[in-house]
């Protein structure tokens, strides 16, 4: 993933699933000293050297805030700049579509999926959109749930103890984890 060469903190991130060797979700995060316009055009510029093709729909270009969406050649991506602290921040996500496809992962059209499973021996369960799903215990046995867009409020249940309730927000095209390990928030995993 690019980034500015004028960056003072950069870090990625990777998603990755067992069996699958090529990540679903690749991120980046950078503060960089220089105004957010020049960000802007040093981005543009070198995601189209990569075959990103910048998507009209969604676009909000401002003074102090960026959301682009591309078509990239491994599936769709997020560029989200912003200002703080006489700082541009970026925030780059590429998601890898055929992965995904292959981890079982892409969700129904126009939907998001959530992910979940349990490796304790008691039997847990998922209540959430007024449904109560029951996760088998003992070993992992993934159990995915789609959703339309929107913010769900959840909770996890053990042994029928509530052990973490919550709400998650999730857009069309997204995958979720939930895990009931302690207090982990859920993650983007595509």
């Amino acid at each position: 993933m690019p980034v500015p060469k004028q960056h003072n903190i950069s870090s990625s991130n990777t998603t990755h699933v067992t069996g699958i060797e090529v990540p679903l979700r690749v991120g980046l995060e950078a503060h960089v000293q220089a105004q957010l316009s020049d960000v802007l055009a040093f981005y543009r510029t070198e995601l189209a050297k990569r075959g990103w093709e910048e998507k009209p729909d969604g676009a909000v270009v401002a003074a102090d805030h960026v959301q682009l969406a591309f078509a990239s050649p491994k599936g769709p991506a997020t560029l989200k700049l912003g200002r703080a602290k006489d700082e541009t921040t970026v925030s780059l996500v590429q998601r890898n579509t055929e992965a995904a496809a292959k981890a079982n992962f892409l969700p129904i059209a126009g939907q998001a999926r959530l992910i979940f499973g349990y490796l304790a021996p008691d039997v847990a369960s998922l209540v959430i959109n007024d449904q109560t799903i029951k996760i088998a215990g003992g070993e992992n046995h993934p159990q995915t749930l789609d959703l339309p867009p929107g913010t769900y409020s959840y909770a996890l249940l053990v042994s029928g103890y509530r052990v973490r309730t919550d709400t998650i927000t999730v857009a069309a095209g997204e995958a979720w984890s939930l895990t009931l390990d302690g207090d982990k928030k859920p993650d983007q995993i595509y």
